[in-house]
């Protein structure tokens, strides 16, 4: 069976690049294949299976030995901090993610040890061999990799540094000086009204002609075992956001899992009526035959991998023509080499980029560097606010929404100094 789908090409030229990177038949933003010969499918493995072994990192930046001598979670009231120092003095700082208030025992127990007295310069080798030490990989997914992200944050800081280029350039090249962002919302729990209205007010605050809001019910903020959410709420927003915001704004939707498979379809039906540009997580995330099935059924693109633990998940979608976009959250999955493994694996295959981003901290930050260096960036991508309580400056960026863009910095490492006396306060965390 073949459908015709994938209208999400943003530009001409992102379709051409999308066209002469694509190494096999049978598949492409506009035409879908629902199984492949098994000569294919081996071919189509063995590509993705080369993408994420190939290391990303420029080790001839660095002729020296780069010896990572201690590594530091810290913290200073809600505020966790991650100083990584060579033993030659080099330093790089990361901001961690709110969730390692409840996962620093793993950074201090499954992943400190191991990073201790390695030559960062091996950092690709290093993050695969960590998921074997101490057999880590049985707390795969945001347990290890949110603690794991945070590492390897602070030590491509310092190894950007130490070569006085963006830690984005030690892994890839620029290719979005500038990145686009949508308004990310929540308010699924809330009355048709009164979602209404905070969409609105969110959108109000930043200068974005883009915008995500939630359908269906997957979180409530009840207890309530038999709560099912608003009836028929998301059939009213649908196209109500559409006729408020006009064919200017470009909006996407966000189950979170919450749907079956017929139902994915029925709401997916009605979000191609009102144009919308994407259709994220439909089904549950890990529920890859589903994710297919409403993919199939459908001309609007499918976006799936926020929750994705590991890089068979996004193999085996992307082998199999399952989506249309990749979205690892830089976080969740385990840093940016990471992330853009996944990124290179999907423009293989003329798919797009646009991972979750991670909200508090410097999580826009991070996730606007790794967008810059992705070859397949989508249209927009995620933001959720500019608050943080860390203090730091940026030399080359003023960080803020204009003209719907941040403009990623150009310094070294992450292109950020922190405030000196609000690193101070923080402390080591012990066991």
């Amino acid at each position: 069976m073949e459908t015709n789908r994938r209208k999400f090409i943003s530009t001409a030229a992102a379709a051409s690049l999308a066209a002469a990177t694509m190494p096999f038949s049978g598949c492409s933003t506009s035409e879908r294949s629902s199984s492949f010969s098994p000569s294919e499918m081996k071919s189509r493995y063995a590509r993705l299976n080369e993408i994420i072994r190939e290391p990303l990192l420029k080790k001839e930046l660095f002729t020296d030995p780069v010896i990572i001598d201690t590594l530091e979670l810290l913290r200073y009231g809600r505020s966790y901090l991650c100083r990584v120092r060579s033993k030659d003095g080099a330093e790089g700082i990361s901001v961690a993610h709110s969730g390692i208030s409840t996962l620093f025992p793993i950074f201090l127990r499954n992943l400190q040890t191991f990073f201790t007295g390695q030559d960062a310069r091996e950092l690709d080798l290093i993050l695969e061999r960590v998921y074997i030490y101490n057999f880590n990989f049985r707390y795969n997914g945001i347990t290890l990799g949110l603690p794991l992200a945070t590492i390897e944050f602070a030590v491509l800081d310092m190894l950007g540094r130490i070569a006085g280029k963006p830690s984005g350039e030690l892994i890839g090249e620029v290719h979005n000086p500038e990145v686009a962002v949508y308004v990310a919302t929540e308010f699924r729990e809330k009355p048709l009204e009164e979602h209404f209205e905070l969409i609105k007010e969110a959108v109000s605050e930043y200068d974005a002609n883009a915008l995500k809001v939630k359908v269906g019910y997957q979180y409530s903020g009840t207890k309530d075992l038999n709560y099912n959410g608003v009836p028929g709420k998301t059939e009213k927003l649908i196209p109500l956001l559409r006729q408020t915001y006009g064919e200017e704004m470009s909006l996407y939707a966000d189950s979170n899992g919450y749907y079956n498979v017929e139902e994915a379809i029925r709401i997916g039906r009605l979000l191609e009526e009102y144009k919308y540009s994407y259709f994220e997580e439909p089904v549950m995330y890990d529920h890859f035959e589903d994710i297919k099935a409403v993919a199939d059924a459908l001309t609007i693109p499918i976006a799936n991998g926020e929750q994705d633990q590991s890089f068979v998940n996004f193999r085996w979608l992307i082998a199999n023509d399952g989506l249309d976009i990749v979205q690892p959250d830089n976080y969740y999955f385990g840093g940016m080499i990471r992330s853009m493994k996944v990124a290179l694996m999907a423009h293989a295959f003329g798919k797009e980029f646009i991972p979750h981003m991670s909200g508090g901290g410097l999580g826009f930050l991070y996730n606007s560097i790794i967008v810059s260096i992705a070859p397949n960036a989508g249209a927009h991508h995620e933001f959720k606010g500019l608050d943080t309580n860390v203090i730091f400056e940026c030399p080359t960026s003023p960080l803020k929404v204009i003209n719907g863009k941040i403009k990623v910095p150009t310094g070294p490492g992450m292109g950020v100094n922190f405030d000196p006396d609000f690193v101070s306060r923080h402390e080591p965390v012990k066991m």
